[in-house]
């Protein structure tokens, strides 16, 4: 095994030379930006999954593009041609501005889920690692040269690296936080007249939902910042039944159906389509118990897009679930046994026939649109069923995916 890695980081340091002695002396933005950064990602730094993970030209509402956008690494990158100077600043939306500070205006305009951690500056010679999370990290950055990459090579790990990391800190932040929803569901049960009904125990189940919900709606842009808070915070407990009940009927209601005269917290919220807030729902009387942990705990302390869907999902089903939370557990599907299901199914052929059509340059670039375009709709055209299995089965199915 150490053999085999040291042969590894070898191959690495010879791909990196011969990179930068490709693309030593060129380099222009518009028409080499794609080439250097695939090539340097996908052959030299190792990123198996490059046209799914990178995103070229992304569009911001400071009416700009993100030159590369590496998801999975929470990074950007504003790339200059050849020989300009990164100091230097230019005229951007009217307004001087340096290569780092166009990438972090850029940056800042993007919802709170997909903002980088880390903004990369680069003129095909030089590059420049701007931690965002550091003091004035506009003078405070690493640098190396093209011709350097071979030695400087551990300093661009970060770009795969952190995959792991974060789903990591996604899965601990998601238990965390299913934890919370979990101590709220009890809370909240204890307040209805029969909790063991049926129709109470449905309410319950539908309430707790569309309070996460809206919670994750805040947290990923789609609600205004802080406006679950704002609209609840200071509100007596007396009346929060009428409130939720007031803010369901809000968020289910049309454009052109909205009253009014309706107060400016709860216009801040938007119309919500679908059937999540449609039908009428039995909410009990809250307490200031209640409302401190959903307020200070639940909603102000949780960053919600720092939470993984896929795994919250399962803890969450978990706790809506009587028999799960009796048996004293929160049981989830792990990312990685998902994948081992779903991949084989149908993922890896959609990976691969979208690699197909991103790396086919025979074809020119109003072709490889319409493949694209074809290809987007195939995806969106494909229905999956997904069946339950009693928990014992379910559980048996875990364990053997993940031997």
């Amino acid at each position: 095994m150490a053999n085999d890695f040291i042969a590894e980081q070898r191959a690495r340091v010879e791909r990196a030379r011969e990179f930068a002695e490709k693309w030593a002396g060129r380099g222009y933005e518009k028409g080499d930006t794609h080439s250097f950064w695939l090539e340097l990602l996908r052959d030299v730094v190792g990123m198996a999954d490059v046209t799914t993970n990178v995103r070229f030209e992304q569009s911001t509402s400071e009416r700009g593009f993100i030159d590369v956008v590496i998801r999975d690494a929470k990074t950007v990158i504003e790339q200059k041609s050849l020989g300009v100077d990164l100091d230097r600043p230019e005229l951007r939306q009217g307004v001087p501005v340096t290569p780092f500070e166009q990438a972090k205006r850029y940056a800042d305009s993007l919802p709170n889920s997909q903002r980088p951690d880390t903004i990369i500056v680069c003129d095909f010679d030089h590059f420049r690692i701007h931690d965002l999370d550091s003091q004035r990290p506009a003078e405070n950055y690493t640098a190396f040269r093209l011709a350097e990459l071979p030695e400087q090579l551990h300093l661009l790990d970060f770009l795969i690296d952190p995959k792991r990391m974060r789903q990591a800190r996604e899965e601990r932040v998601s238990l965390q936080a299913g934890e919370l929803i979990g101590k709220l569901y009890e809370m909240l049960r204890e307040c209805y007249i029969d909790p063991d009904s049926e129709a109470s125990r449905h309410s319950l189940n539908v309430l707790c939902v569309r309070l996460v919900f809206c919670l994750f709606a805040e947290d990923a842009g789609l609600f205004p910042k802080n406006a679950f808070y704002r609209y609840f915070k200071g509100m007596p407990a007396a009346q929060v039944r009428g409130a939720m009940k007031e803010l369901f009927a809000h968020l289910r209601a049309a454009p052109e159906d909205r009253d009014p005269y309706a107060s400016a917290q709860l216009s801040e919220f938007p119309y919500v389509n679908g059937g999540l807030f449609e039908a009428e729902v039995e909410v009990p009387n809250f307490t200031d118990e209640i409302m401190q942990v959903l307020l200070e705990e639940v909603s102000s302390d949780t960053n919600w897009s720092e939470i993984s869907p896929t795994v919250f999902g399962g803890v969450f089903e978990s706790t809506l679930n009587p028999e799960t939370r009796r048996s004293g557990g929160m049981h989830y599907t792990s990312p990685e046994n998902i994948h081992k299901v779903i991949d084989p199914l149908f993922l890896d052929g959609l990976t691969a026939e979208l690699e197909s059509i991103v790396g086919n340059t025979a074809q020119g670039a109003g072709n490889r649109a319409k493949a694209l375009r074809r290809f987007h709709d195939k995806i969106a055209s494909l229905t999956f069923f997904e069946t339950f299995m009693p928990q014992r089965i379910q559980t048996r199915a875990n364990y053997d995916l993940a031997a």
